[in-house]
């Protein structure tokens, strides 16, 4: 029989906030596949955009593009605040982390009111056409996931500014960076794909 061999870890730190951390590995992954849903969808807008001769259909108009490109503005001006808390949190900086977010918080509010009043206003419902709907479904699912990244952020908030700031929340703030990253970098596709993409 051979023997067992064991892998000797005990010099590894028991926490890394970093690139090389596991957690922060997952969270990419789970970004990934979230990233993967809007790509196919945006496969799918595209697929019908050219089957078709007219876009967007009869009786369908283009939305309009001023509070969609400043929300877009601040979405990506909003990221300055998460890589500040996240840098903040490798260096155990809990002001820094605390500020960071909360800028992110705020920048992603106004986005966020901005893009509810213009969704009010579009010219269209989700089941007018098959235009309406993708707008809709776009909308829908990329707003969900910021609400529920909104929520974890302000947690973070509470937790730093009320509770603890040890290695489980610095991986918290290091890895919400991550999350938010990646639905801003699909955003800019999504809003290119809804309002240039009828006009192309």
């Amino acid at each position: 029989m051979t023997a067992n061999r064991t892998l000797d870890v005990s010099h590894l730190p028991p926490f890394d906030i970093s690139l090389h951390a596991p957690l922060w590995w997952g969270q990419l992954m789970l970004a990934v596949i979230e990233c993967t849903m809007f790509v196919i969808l945006i496969a799918a807008y595209f697929y019908t955009r050219f089957i078709v001769d007219v876009w967007p259909p009869p009786g369908s108009v283009p939305p309009e593009r001023l509070l969609p490109t400043i929300c877009t503005v601040l979405l990506l001006v909003s990221c300055i605040g998460s890589y500040w808390a996240s840098e903040a949190a490798k260096k155990d900086d809990r002001r820094g982390m605390i500020l960071g977010l909360l800028l992110n918080l705020v920048l992603v509010m106004v986005a966020m009111v901005l893009r509810f009043i213009h969704w009010r206003n579009l010219p269209f419902r989700w089941d007018s056409d098959i235009h309406g709907s993708f707008v809709w479904s776009f909308l829908g699912l990329h707003t969900w996931d910021v609400l529920a990244d909104m929520v974890f952020t302000a947690v973070l908030i509470v937790v730093l500014v009320f509770g603890k700031h040890g290695p489980k929340q610095r991986q918290g703030v290091h890895v919400d960076s991550v999350v938010w990253y990646a639905l801003v970098a699909i955003w800019l596709p999504i809003y290119f794909t809804i309002y240039w993409g009828p006009r192309i």
